[in-house]
């Protein structure tokens, strides 16, 4: 594997429980996926298929919605597929989690100028428990991300469990109480457009609204490892499963149970993390 993590890498994941890999995209690869967000877009509006397939802010923004979310970008277009597939992503996702990997999901988060809205400190496992905790996401950040564009902030070495995300009557509010981020200092993970952030699906992380001038988009993968198997809890996982796509490898026949105790989540419908934070 050409792109694979040294141990230096890997060890800063495994204790840190993210990994910053600065340029991993190159100036090429982004003018084509800009070309590719445009064309995605301009589809979906002209074929009818916007509400499907496309999130707007809910902020006033005059008679042009500003986009927050290009919804399973996978499905939508080649060009998001192939850097899905792309050594230089799955070489390191491998170095991570194993040679047998899944898509368990794909998006693509837009924080627009001024109207980003922001994301409440969640880890991503408690969306969708496994058996086991080999679940990372790939967040490939289009654009430069800053402190003042909403640049993503994670809870350093906090993924060695499942966080309680309900409220006080047991309903999953896809968001963690603020007496459990009191006492921890949270970490801005800045870097240059075609960085790729490695961030374990336990990892305590939220953004802060964009309040500049620019856009902020990132593209966003998330992988398992061939013996990762979601817990059904409802509807929720079977909508989930219908985006699961093989990326490298085999699916194990057994699934292996290993890592902390998941806290399984009561979902009653496929709202999008945003509406069920806000909720």
């Amino acid at each position: 594997m050409p792109h694979q993590l040294d141990e230096n890498q890997k060890a800063h994941y495994q204790r840190e429980g993210s990994l910053v890999v600065d340029h991993v995209l190159g100036a090429d690869d982004l003018v084509v996926l800009n070309e590719v967000i445009d064309e995605v877009v301009t589809t979906a509006i002209e074929t009818g298929e916007a509400d499907r397939q496309l999130e707007v802010e809910p902020a006033d923004t005059g008679p042009n919605p500003a986009l927050r979310r290009i919804i399973r970008p996978y499905d939508l277009h080649p060009g998001f597929r192939s850097i899905a597939h792309d050594p230089r992503i799955v070489d390191r996702v491998e170095s991570l989690i194993g040679p047998d990997l899944e898509l368990q999901h794909s998006k693509l988060n837009w924080k627009p100028a001024q109207v980003g809205s922001a994301v409440a400190w969640h880890q991503d496992l408690s969306y969708y428990p496994h058996s086991n905790d080999s679940v990372l996401a790939v967040l490939i950040y289009l654009d430069s991300a800053t402190e003042a564009n909403g640049c993503l902030q994670v809870l350093p070495r906090q993924h060695g469990e499942y966080l309680d995300h309900r409220t006080p009557i047991g309903r999953f509010a896809g968001r963690l109480p603020e007496d459990v981020i009191d006492g921890h200092e949270p970490e801005l993970l800045t870097a240059p457009a075609g960085s790729a952030i490695f961030l374990h699906g336990l990892t305590p992380h939220a953004s802060p609204p964009n309040h500049s001038s620019a856009d902020r988009r990132t593209l966003i993968f998330a992988y398992r490892a061939g013996d990762a198997y979601p817990l059904f809890y409802g509807s929720r996982t079977v909508h989930d499963e219908q985006g699961c796509r093989s990326i490298r490898g085999h699916r194990s026949p057994k699934a292996r149970f290993a890592g902390p105790a998941p806290i399984v989540p009561r979902i009653d419908n496929s709202d999008s993390l945003y509406d069920i934070q806000t909720g």
